[in-house]
């Protein structure tokens, strides 16, 4: 099975971003966990402070699969939601080439 990449685009409530961040952070004790998930990694957008990008890397379906189903999952996207200036977008994708994979 091939690779499976997903960009997920978090924009914050006004003047929240930095506070955002903060609290993402929680999901790096289980993601550094999860073995199947090859990356795993927060940006912040260059150009507003209030949008947040993460950029997932994982071995195959089943491991993202496992990481969005996770019994941590639900509870931290909850407690994200006071934060949050609209809905998360989810862009999934399928690496064909690069270095690191």
């Amino acid at each position: 099975m091939s690779t499976v990449g997903l960009i997920a685009k978090l924009p914050a409530a006004e003047g929240k971003g930095a506070e955002l961040a903060e609290a993402f952070k929680v999901a790096f004790d289980h993601v550094n966990k999860e073995s199947g998930t090859r990356y795993y990694i927060l940006h912040a957008d260059a150009t507003n402070a209030d949008l947040l990008w993460v950029y997932e890397l994982y071995e195959n379906q089943e491991a993202a699969t496992a990481h969005m189903t996770a019994d941590w999952f639900g509870p931290f996207g909850q407690s994200l939601a006071p934060l949050m200036g609209g809905r998360p977008e989810m862009f999934f994708l399928t690496p064909i080439q690069g270095k690191g994979l």
